[in-house]
């Protein structure tokens, strides 16, 4: 089994059950992570025996700009996406976090994790 991970990817998206959050919008922070069989790859050295990951970033991109009022929601749709475009990994995690959530008090952020 192996991994790749894209980590700390930065986003200003529209996510919130507030209305204000859908429209001021926030930065948030997603780590992806994928586990499969990459052996094919590695002793290809050919892109197209691997999961590129300029097509992971671009799954995560494309539902980071689909406004939800639940991160939850978000870390299934990016799931269900990457699952999609790579039906061979066996593992997908995605964590999201919201930096500086409007929760009335000091909070770096606050982070959803959903794994399919």
């Amino acid at each position: 089994m192996n991994k790749i991970e894209l980590k700390d990817m930065e986003f200003f998206s529209k996510h919130g059950c507030f209305e204000e959050e859908r429209i001021v919008g926030n930065r948030f922070v997603v780590n992806l992570s994928v586990e499969g069989d990459f052996s094919r790859a590695a002793w290809s050295d050919d892109i197209a025996d691997a999961v590129n990951y300029q097509e992971l970033y671009d799954i995560v991109r494309v539902e980071m700009d689909k406004p939800s009022h639940l991160l939850e929601n978000v870390a299934k749709r990016i799931t269900d996406s990457v699952r999609k475009a790579f039906p061979e990994l066996v593992r997908v995690s995605v964590t999201i976090d919201k930096i500086n959530p409007p929760l009335g008090g000091k909070l770096y952020a606050s982070s959803v994790t959903f794994e399919g």
